[in-house]
């Protein structure tokens, strides 16, 4: 299982903010905004990431994050010329793909809670490779689905029966969050889509072909886990005030990226005291890890 997350876009509605910055790169509190979406993949255990943004922007990214040698992962890069849409992620990244199956998370969701973790997607990730199911969509509970895309669920409520883009009369409140794993399928999928009104290769029509196949799982993100899209000023500033709230309430960090490297057994701990100490060490940052460090191994 491969990787991709999906930075791209001009960022139009955070302007004037992404005037002179990429919006992955904008803080949410003490991270960069790249740093969520990738410690999500992080944390499922998926080592070979792609991450697709701007001309403009890809390269400040990288500057931020290298090629992952740093979390014993393997980044790559590459150029959405133009925001064609989110399924155009699977064409622009075709190579990286190649036979695998694929997550795709976009790069303004934030996700947080105990479902995102490897032991969970293990069982999801068998089942596409298995055949018994194509692809998963992620929905969460909201109390405005008419502002989002919106799953209908079967009785099982374990697989789609319909999907609806922005719906006047929703047919239900599970919102489809910004996070889906595909089968190899997908790419090919992506290459036939027409585009939408807007000019765009939409992923509800992607969902929708794997919908006609009766094969569209369903994963429900319960009571307790949150959500958050930190692509408008407010959700940018609910994002930042929910990560502060937690680590200042838990002690914890949201998306440590070394701290995960480490559990996961991604790095050594000799790496990881490497860069531990390449942090001043009268940063919060610095202190941090070096408590991780103590709690891990001391």
């Amino acid at each position: 299982m491969k990787g991709i997350i999906l930075a791209g876009g001009s960022g139009t509605r955070l302007a004037p903010l992404t005037q002179i910055i990429s919006k992955q790169l904008l803080p949410v509190y003490d991270k960069p905004m790249i740093c969520y979406p990738l410690a999500t993949l992080m944390s499922i255990g998926i080592k070979d990431i792609l991450i697709i943004s701007t001309p403009d922007d890809t390269g400040n990214i990288e500057k931020f994050l290298g090629n992952g040698e740093k979390y014993g992962i393997n980044l790559q890069y590459a150029v959405q010329k133009q925001p064609k849409g989110i399924a155009e992620a699977f064409i622009v990244g075709e190579k990286f793909i190649g036979n695998d199956n694929v997550c795709l998370i976009l790069g303004d969701n934030i996700f947080y809670g105990s479902e995102f973790n490897s032991k969970i997607f293990s069982q999801f990730t068998k089942n596409i490779e298995q055949n018994i199911i194509d692809a998963y969509i992620f929905a969460y509970q909201v109390s405005d689905p008419e502002r989002y895309g919106v799953v209908e669920l079967d009785q099982t409520r374990e697989f789609a029966i319909s999907i609806e883009e922005k719906p006047e009369n929703p047919k239900s409140n599970w919102a489809v969050t910004g996070f889906y794993i595909y089968n190899n399928k997908v790419v090919e999928i992506a290459k036939k889509l027409q585009p939408s009104a807007r000019g765009e290769l939409e992923i509800t029509d992607v969902n929708k072909v794997y919908l006609q196949n009766k094969k569209l799982g369903v994963i429900k993100l319960g009571q307790g886990f949150a959500w958050l899209d930190a692509g408008t000023p407010d959700s940018l500033l609910d994002s930042a005030k929910f990560i502060q709230t937690i680590e200042k309430r838990q002690g914890i960090k949201i998306a440590c990226l070394e701290e995960i490297a480490l559990k996961r057994n991604f790095i050594s701990r000799t790496k990881f005291e490497e860069i531990s100490k390449s942090y001043k060490p009268n940063s919060d940052y610095r202190k941090y890890l070096d408590t991780v460090y103590k709690h891990e191994f001391l």
